[in-house]
């Protein structure tokens, strides 16, 4: 019989502990749908020197278990110049540090949208802070205009404009 000694016994133990309260912590996320996410929205968000009205029936995001939140909300962009209306399509909010197709963004408010195959962040200067490949979903049952929705592991999510998705996950 292997016998161990009291400080191995407490390693492991608390190694344990650590490792299932990650679990824990990463199962207690949810997705938001439109109506939850729209209560935690405003009706108007600023980008780029003008003031646009967001659409809260296309909004969505991802609760943690810590409280905090990531939403996105599609945005009115007809006052924007056309060549920012091609990649400013929604309004992202994170209050934890993501990673966007292994691409760090710290927490903020950004502008947001899908264009020739990328999925691109900017500050709300519209100036591009993070740009990273999307795919396209083919196989998708029901399209919507935006959604969150499970990814292939545990706290990986897809961010959906259409059939348009990046992945993303809460960055530690």
């Amino acid at each position: 019989m292997n016998k161990m000694s009291g400080g191995s016994m407490r390693y492991g133990l608390v190694a344990l502990l650590s490792l299932a309260s990650v679990a824990a912590a990463q199962s207690g996320s949810a997705i938001l749908h439109a109506a939850e996410a729209a209560k935690l929205l405003p009706n108007a968000v600023f980008f780029s020197g003008k003031s646009a009205s967001t659409q809260l029936r296309n909004a969505a995001g991802v609760h943690f278990s810590d409280g905090k939140y990531t939403l996105a909300v599609l945005v009115d962009t007809s006052g924007y110049s056309t060549g920012i209306q091609e990649k400013y399509q929604a309004y992202l909010l994170s209050e934890v540090p993501l990673e966007l197709g292994h691409q760090p963004l710290a927490p903020g408010a950004y502008g947001a949208g899908f264009t020739g195959g990328h999925f691109v962040v900017m500050d709300i200067g519209a100036d591009n802070v993070l740009e990273t490949a999307s795919d396209r979903d083919a196989q998708m049952h029901r399209p919507m205009p935006l959604q969150v929705l499970d990814g292939d592991s545990p706290g990986l999510y897809r961010l959906c404009f259409g059939r348009e998705c990046v992945s993303f996950r809460r960055r530690r």
